[in-house]
């Protein structure tokens, strides 16, 4: 029967290798005639599909380039798109929780948000992955992906559902600024280093267990920190600015925001975009560097504190 099945399976012709290409310019051109259609109609019924399309394009575009990059046959499409809505769910709410709680202003504000919200993503990703009978490095980054893109969408349209609303009135133009900056940023941020630490938590993992060890743990301080810099890189532009700068221009003798000089005003954008470039960058060659070292197919268990997840027991023989 396990023969048949092989034989089966090989036979069924795969999903088309540039599908995620065909998403993408598909939900592209709905979402730019949904964009027309209310411009032309001014109908505000059609503003719930405007944030939902421009919010869940480019992640739900990267899970499905992702998932042709699995590793085995135990990562799914309903595996994936379950991945992506419930661990994108339960991460944004947990964060939400404890972010209310736990944060409060301060010069730790954004460490605590990365440090938060990457372990809640991790939570729901080892929650939702746990009895998966076979766990690889490159499967573990394409489920984390799932995970972090999900939580990215979610996030997004609370983003643009937030610019929507202006002193003036509605504003389809906030909006759909606000959704394409944030498509453009998407690939470098949360899709990109919940994959990395998926492929870390699944690397020394068995059927049964998920070993959490050190080098798990580096690995979520590692990206809870390239979160915080990603959050804070607008602040820490303006500290820049006024260190190579001064504080004439802006800051008044009061200590509050004045008006930038010209120079002021060209170089904090310019460095706030270096600064997110090199945490992309950063984060990029980590995730490469990680894909490339991971061995196609199962991979051997490793020493460190097991965590049980069922697998062994519902899929013993």
């Amino acid at each position: 029967m396990d023969g048949v099945g092989r034989q089966w399976t090989a036979a069924v012709p795969g999903p088309p290798r540039r599908q995620w290409l065909r998403i993408f310019l598909t939900g592209l051109a709905l979402w730019l005639g949904t964009v027309a259609v209310i411009l032309l109609t001014g109908n505000p019924t059609l503003l719930p599909t405007l944030v939902l399309l421009g919010s869940f394009l480019v992640p739900v575009t990267f899970v499905a380039w992702a998932f042709q990059r699995r590793d085995t046959g135990e990562v799914t499409v309903s595996g994936v798109f379950g991945t992506f809505l419930a661990g994108g769910v339960l991460g944004i709410l947990a964060s939400a929780v404890l972010e209310s709680y736990l944060l409060r202003p301060s010069a730790l504000l954004f460490l605590g948000v990365g440090l938060i919200e990457e372990a809640a993503k991790l939570a729901a990703l080892a929650l939702l992955t746990r009895r998966l009978a076979t766990k690889t490095t490159r499967d573990g980054m394409v489920l984390g992906a799932a995970v972090g893109f999900g939580f990215s969408a979610l996030e997004s349209a609370g983003y643009a559902f937030v610019a929507l609303f202006t002193v003036q009135g509605l504003s389809v133009v906030q909006v759909v600024q606000t959704e394409i900056l944030r498509g453009l940023v998407a690939p470098v941020g949360h899709g990109l280093w919940t994959a990395v630490l998926g492929g870390v938590l699944f690397a020394p993992s068995t059927r049964e267990h998920f070993v959490v060890g050190l080098r798990l743990l580096y690995a979520y301080l590692g990206v809870a920190i390239l979160h915080a810099l990603w959050d804070a890189m607008h602040v820490l532009a303006f500290y820049l600015t006024l260190l190579f700068t001064g504080a004439r221009g802006l800051l008044t003798l009061d200590g509050s925001l004045g008006r930038p000089t010209p120079v002021q005003a060209a170089l904090m954008p310019a460095l706030e975009g270096l600064g997110l470039t090199l945490v992309g960058v950063v984060g990029v060659v980590w995730l490469v560097a990680l894909w490339r070292s991971a061995r196609p197919g199962p991979e051997r268990p490793a020493s460190g504190w097991r965590v049980p997840t069922g697998a062994g027991r519902a899929t013993s023989p």
